[in-house]
């Protein structure tokens, strides 16, 4: 086996592994922009206009736990997909925009 054969199928798995972990937090980051969108568009209204603050406490849980996520599997990103670390910034500061996920994913995710 030459030298080249011996190094395809590691390349080959750190690809699918690479693909793997952007495609786990692609997801993640959609399901908490939406998350994000419901309670501040939805829920907040329903607690503030229809005195129905059990919106927020459950919408608000829901998203919590997508931060929390969101946030975690994020790390991988940096330390096996090795992205640059500015864009931790980029990450951190899409998690705090409305809409922020869905910029983010559709310009480093895809």
């Amino acid at each position: 086996m030459t030298d080249m054969q011996c190094h395809q199928p590691i390349f080959a798995t750190e690809m699918n592994e690479h693909a793997s972990v952007i495609q786990r937090f692609r997801w993640v980051a959609i399901l908490e922009g939406i998350s994000f969108l419901v309670l501040l568009f939805i829920a907040m209204p329903l607690k503030y206009f229809a005195n129905l603050p059990l919106a927020v406490k459950y919408t608000g849980w829901a998203h919590g736990i997508l931060f929390i996520g969101y946030i975690i599997l994020a790390i991988p990103l940096f330390t096996r997909v090795k992205w640059p670390m500015e864009r931790i910034y980029g990450v951190g500061v899409a998690s705090l925009l409305p809409f922020g996920t869905f910029v983010l994913e559709r310009r480093w995710l895809r």
